[in-house]
């Protein structure tokens, strides 16, 4: 239907400020990436500091039963699945 009230000037405005929208997005979503690529070479960064800690623990000769096989039995804090479990102390 022919509207009296919306004409080419109008269209422009709105489509500047689509382009306004769409650019702030980019740049949000941009940070966003370097923010998470960030975050990704931390954990992997500590990820290679763990397995270097678990790696000279267990060249480590320990007797059985000691502390070292207590801490590597228990659960991870912090579950893949986003469930938590609880950190118990370690026993005597």
């Amino acid at each position: 239907m022919f509207n009296l009230f919306s004409g080419p000037k109008q269209h422009i405005r709105r489509a500047v400020v689509l382009l306004e929208e769409a650019h702030m997005a980019r740049l949000e979503h941009q940070a966003a990436a370097e923010h998470h690529s960030a975050l990704a070479k931390m954990y992997a960064e500590r990820a290679k500091r763990l397995e270097r800690e678990i790696q000279q623990t267990q060249m480590v000769a320990a007797p059985p039963g000691s502390i070292s096989d207590v801490v590597i039995e228990q659960p991870a804090l912090y579950a893949l699945n986003g469930k938590r479990t609880k950190n118990t102390a370690l026993p005597n």
